[in-house]
């Protein structure tokens, strides 16, 4: 049995998917995957994954170059053959759904990870492209994926849609967490931190999280940091300059890029991620499975990710001066800080262990329910 995987990056694949690639392995599939390739195709073919590079860009807009990407991906999926399709990422499910479906894949499924900025964004370009996206779902899904959804409101908009029918459609709250990679540990006793962990995108929260550690920095004794990179492929990236306009004056610290966040969440006090739009934000599961409080905006994806009130607290989107006043609270309360953490704790393990949801796929990838 032939398994393959069509997704935007490879970066992407390893931090969201292959724990479920590795366990499908175990369970005789040969695993391939088709997307733009980085620095880590040698990591994922010693693993044992056949990899195809696919000339795809997460940007890219021109015709020309889209329809390239489309015929390389038709003669890949031809030559192999696959029993079994799971595609990610906006351009991985449609382009990989057209695919797949007129080449009569006997299994597809399909993973909503997020609905991207352009769900986001209010100018008329991103609405005229909005409605073009949800015509390319339609076709690139047909009536026989089984859809992957991480949040009801996404589910709710394809549904309600009329892009895909309700029978096909499933609720899987994340790629899961790993409960003894990321392990529950006490708060450091240093200067409390205050954490975002995520690309340095603007649709994350970044500004906000910035102008509120400007609020309270004038009133607290607490670090602000940044985890996470620059994404010059995505239009709502921040610049070089503008992140320096916030380390320079010491608001926050760059911490750059880390390729083991199970060690750095510890060493923050709140996790925050202020983001405009999601579909179930990774940082937020890792942090609670640490035993970290969380904030996080009251929209679709990131209020899914915590139980309001009992692991985190939730504030109005784009709104820095209430996200500065939830970070003051959970500050100078270490006994709510820390309840929360420990309740978070227990709905990681409730409802975001890894082995329940990579037994999940590998049942859908059967063909069953």
């Amino acid at each position: 049995m032939k398994i393959l995987y069509i997704v935007n990056v490879d970066w992407f694949f390893i931090s969201h998917r292959l724990p479920i690639a590795l366990e499908a392995m175990k369970n005789g599939y040969e695993v391939h995957i088709a997307c733009g390739v980085t620095d880590k195709k040698s990591y994922l073919e010693s693993l044992g994954i056949f990899v195809h590079p696919l000339q795809l860009t997460r940007s890219g807009t021109s015709l020309v170059k889209e329809l390239k990407v489309l015929a390389e991906l038709w003669r890949i999926t031809k030559s192999i053959k696959p029993e079994v399709t799971h595609t990610v990422t906006i351009k991985g499910v449609v382009y990989g759904g057209i695919v797949t479906r007129l080449l009569k894949t006997k299994v597809r499924v399909a993973s909503i990870s997020g609905l991207g900025y352009v769900f986001i964004d209010t100018s008329m370009k991103a609405k005229l492209l909005k409605n073009i996206i949800k015509k390319f779902y339609s076709f690139a899904l047909g009536v026989d994926t089984r859809v992957i959804f991480q949040n009801k409101n996404d589910k709710t908009i394809f549904v309600d849609g009329n892009i895909i029918k309700p029978s096909q459609s499933l609720l899987i709250r994340g790629s899961g967490v790993d409960l003894n990679q990321f392990k529950y540990l006490p708060e450091p006793t240093s200067q409390k931190t205050v954490m975002f962990l995520a690309r340095l995108l603007k649709d994350k929260g970044l500004i906000e999280f910035c102008k509120a550690a400007e609020i309270v920095n004038k009133t607290e004794n607490a670090k602000f940091v940044l985890v996470g990179d620059l994404d010059p492929d995505n239009p709502n990236s921040i610049t070089e300059d503008e992140l320096n306009t916030y380390t320079n004056n010491s608001t926050v610290e760059h911490w750059g890029y880390s390729t083991s966040v199970e060690s750095v969440i510890p060493k923050s006090h709140i996790m925050v991620l202020p983001s405009y739009r999601e579909g179930l934000p990774k940082s937020l599961l890792e942090a609670a499975a640490c035993g970290r409080a969380v904030i996080t905006t009251d929209v679709p994806g990131c209020r899914d990710a915590i139980e309001p009130n009992l692991t985190g607290l939730l504030v109005k989107v784009k709104d820095y001066k209430e996200l500065a006043k939830a970070i003051q609270k959970l500050l100078r309360n270490d006994d709510l800080r820390k309840q929360f953490g420990e309740a978070g704790r227990s709905l990681a393990e409730e409802s975001f262990c890894i082995n329940d949801v990579v037994a999940r796929h590998l049942t859908i990838y059967r063909g069953e329910n």
